[in-house]
């Protein structure tokens, strides 16, 4: 469902790797947490996979489709949630879904029912005719995953979707991730919170000074420790 061959990314004239050549597959069906320091690269690689920076080389095919050759398509298959909820101030809440909803060209009956489901799950109902200079970071943070979402993508790509989240709306975006998964589908997304990770995701790979030192399931990274946490395997990788 994802793919991703010899990504490379710098900065500063080449001085500064952000991604260094990598490699790594998310099969469909499958939660794929992204892991790394700051700095490491998380971002960095996600704003290619969604086409906001151009990489100095490498592939990436999102649901089968080349984000290069074929961008228009590969976004069609995607909802993208970044790490800072961007979004237009002086629109209401319905206002910015139905923008979203016209650019992807979802059908009237179907936004309707998405957006009805969403807004429930998320607790936005009463506040989606407010305009969204009104909301608080974690009501942003809602609008924006919703918008993300109501075109039903088929790979959902989220840079720390957790973020200002309310534990309800937290664990409600969990349940939902496992079930989209569930039909076949696959996330990947990043967090710093470890916990999450090692309970939610399928496998995951960890990145540092943008090179991946490690993929896998939760026993193949803990090596037979089963006693082991994610928080401790991250620890002794990356210092």
């Amino acid at each position: 469902m994802i793919e991703i061959k010899h990504l490379s990314k710098s900065y500063n004239k080449g001085s500064v790797k952000a991604v260094d050549d990598l490699n790594l597959n998310v099969r469909p069906g499958e939660i794929f947490g992204f892991l790394g320091p700051n700095g490491a690269g998380k971002t960095t690689t996600i704003k290619m996979m969604v086409g906001l920076l151009n990489p100095d080389s490498g592939t990436i095919r999102l649901a089968g489709f080349d984000t290069a050759e074929n961008p228009l398509e590969a976004k069609r298959q995607t909802g993208y949630v970044p790490d800072n909820p961007d979004v237009y101030d002086r629109l209401t809440g319905i206002e910015y879904l139905n923008f979203l909803a016209d650019v992807y060209e979802v059908p009237v009956k179907e936004r309707c029912e998405r957006i009805s489901q969403l807004l429930d799950m998320f607790d936005l109902t009463d506040a989606v005719g407010d305009l969204i200079k009104s909301y608080s970071h974690g009501m942003k943070q809602k609008i924006v995953l919703t918008g993300a979402l109501l075109h039903n993508p088929a790979v959902w790509i989220l840079d720390e979707p957790m973020v200002g989240l309310d534990p309800k709306s937290s664990h409600l975006l969990k349940e939902y991730m496992r079930k989209h998964c569930d039909e076949g589908n696959t996330v990947f997304f990043s967090t710093h919170v470890l916990e999450v990770a090692e309970k939610l995701c399928d496998r995951i790979g960890i990145i540092k000074k943008g090179k991946l030192i490690a993929m896998g399931t939760m026993e193949e990274l803990r090596h037979g420790d089963q006693a082991d946490s994610l928080e401790n395997i991250f620890l002794e990788l990356t210092e």
